[in-house]
């Protein structure tokens, strides 16, 4: 006797907003090799609406070589593709290397985010053009970079791209220029966690080569034991005491990420996170 055909399994195409699990729904990616904590840190200061999924490149053998982000950066579309096939509505790419590394330029980038926003209906937004973002609202002209643990091709390219944007980089130098480590292999054996000290010391000696600057700035996403028991935090926890002590806006890639995403979905943080995301709740 033939068997009745099985009914369709096919689901729904589109997630209606009934169907979302949260109102505001945001996506996270970060290079291969990073546990990343901006999903965790992005969820904590948002509003009980919001929901935070994130996504690890998988780039084998990654040694995190700019010549890798180069050739993988397409991966990024795939990402933002499977991210709206599951309801974002905002996608933020982690890694402030990747703007320079594409060799597509600022206004190049630009173009790309708003075309992968536009071919996804989604906000698509990229750590180092959320940094070019943030300073022009906050109508900054002059800055000087703490560029913390990256080695001098990545730092030196972040700079160059804030050059190309119009700003007037003053200084920039990581911790090696600093003069906190010897070499830079001594800095890369801590894998971008260091004394929760340094961070006051190191924006103290960047605030003393460029005075002048409007803003002070810090590349990357780097990690500070000045938690409880000595965890791990990046610069949107030290934000508030670091501007206190410069008495001009700090600005990290990680906070500037945060509010372009809280920007798009017409939300601001919950607490008090310096300046920049200050802004949002105006």
């Amino acid at each position: 006797m033939p068997q009745a055909a099985s009914p369709s399994m096919n689901m729904p195409q589109k997630w209606t907003p009934e169907q979302k699990l949260f109102p505001h729904q945001v996506g996270f990616t970060c290079p291969p090799h990073d546990w990343d904590a901006a999903p965790s840190d992005f969820l904590r200061i948002a509003p009980t609406s919001v929901g935070v999924h994130g996504w690890m490149l998988h780039v084998p053998n990654y040694r995190h070589q700019l010549g890798q982000r180069t050739k993988n950066f397409s991966m990024l579309e795939e990402f933002a593709a499977l991210m709206a096939d599951n309801g974002a509505d905002v996608c933020a790419q982690v890694g402030s290397n990747w703007v320079h590394a594409s060799g597509l330029g600022v206004q190049g980038i630009a173009d790309f985010c708003s075309r992968l926003s536009d071919r996804h209906g989604m906000a698509f937004h990229m750590a180092g053009y959320a940094m070019v973002e943030a300073l022009r609202a906050m109508n900054v002209e002059k800055v000087a970079l703490n560029a913390v643990y990256h080695w001098p091709d990545w730092w030196q390219g972040t700079a160059g791209f804030l050059r190309e944007a119009g700003f007037d980089v003053l200084w920039a130098g990581n911790f090696v220029d600093q003069g906190w480590f010897d070499t830079q292999e001594d800095v890369n054996a801590l894998r971008w966690i260091f004394d929760g000290d340094l961070a006051r010391k190191s924006f103290e000696y960047v605030a003393e080569q460029a005075p002048n600057a409007d803003a002070y700035l810090a590349n990357g996403m780097v990690n500070f034991r000045s938690g409880p028991n000595g965890q791990p935090q990046r610069i949107l926890h030290l934000t508030p005491g670091l501007e206190d002590l410069l008495g001009k806006p700090v600005i990290a890639h990680d906070t500037a990420l945060y509010w372009r995403v809280f920007r798009s979905l017409g939300l601001g943080p919950e607490g008090n996170h310096g300046r920049l995301l200050e802004t949002l709740n105006a």
